[in-house]
C-alpha cells in the first residue's frame, strides 16, 4: 500500500510542478509519476525535510525540487531539439 501512495503522491507533485511551470512533462502520467519521485528525492537533497509530509514526502521541498527538474529537461530537451542537421 506504502508504493501505491507514493505512485499516486508523486504522480499529483509532477502534476503540479507542471502546472506551476506551465509545460508538459513528456511521458503523461508516467513521466508525472517520475517527476514527482526523482524531485521530491533532488528537493530533499538540496532543502532537507521540512513543511507537511504526506507519504514520506515531505510537500515544499518535492514541489521545489520536481520544478527544477521539469525545468532542466525541457532546457535540455529544447536544446537537442533546436538543433538543425545540414
Amino acid at each position: 500500500m506504502s508504493l501505491l501512495w507514493m505512485l499516486i503522491v508523486g504522480g499529483v507533485i509532477g502534476w503540479l510542478a507542471g502546472l506551476i511551470m506551465g509545460r508538459d512533462i513528456p511521458g503523461g502520467i508516467i513521466g508525472n509519476i517520475i517527476a514527482g519521485v526523482l524531485g521530491s528525492w533532488l528537493g530533499g537533497m538540496l532543502l532537507g525535510s521540512w513543511g507537511p509530509k504526506i507519504s514520506d514526502f515531505y510537500v515544499f521541498p518535492s514541489l521545489i525540487g520536481a520544478i527544477v527538474l521539469i525545468f532542466i529537461v525541457s532546457l535540455i530537451l529544447r536544446s537537442v531539439g533546436g538543433r538543425s542537421r545540414s
